[in-house]
């Protein structure tokens, strides 16, 4: 019985800052590159643009994508190579999924509000390890 190819997730952030048309390209040449290595989307989500956990590249906005897709493992590298060189690609992940994995969900993750900010420290508290300044 011949094994069925794996699912992999690609999740996807994108510069917010970058022209649409250069956002569309890069969406446009991973499909390509799937398609092209005789792959094929499963799944491909927009799940908008949101506010990241932390700053990349001094940017707190990012566009995120989920694909789904399969293909042989020659793929995984090229789609690495191709979105770590490209500009407005901040991060990307490729995972395969485990068979047994539930789907996800149709519509996209919810956004969590970022947590407020730790209070700061009083003036003075904290300021040795542990001992009495002599001065």
């Amino acid at each position: 019985m011949p094994q069925k190819e794996p699912l992999y997730d690609l999740v996807l952030l994108l510069s917010a800052t970058a022209p649409d048309e250069e956002r569309a390209k890069i969406m446009s040449d991973v499909e390509t590159a799937i398609s092209a290595a005789g792959g094929s989307i499963e799944r491909n989500q927009e799940w908008g643009t949101r506010t990241m956990a932390y700053k990349i590249n001094h940017q707190s906005d990012a566009e995120y994508h989920l694909l789904q897709f399969t293909g042989p493992t020659s793929l995984l590298e090229s789609l690495s190579h191709s979105l770590g060189i490209a500009d407005s690609a901040l991060r990307f992940r490729i995972i395969k999924v485990i068979p047994g994995t539930p789907p996800p969900s149709d519509s996209a993750p919810p956004v969590l509000a970022p947590s407020a900010p730790a209070p700061a420290a009083p003036v003075g508290a904290g300021a040795g390890l542990g001992g009495e300044i002599d001065e």
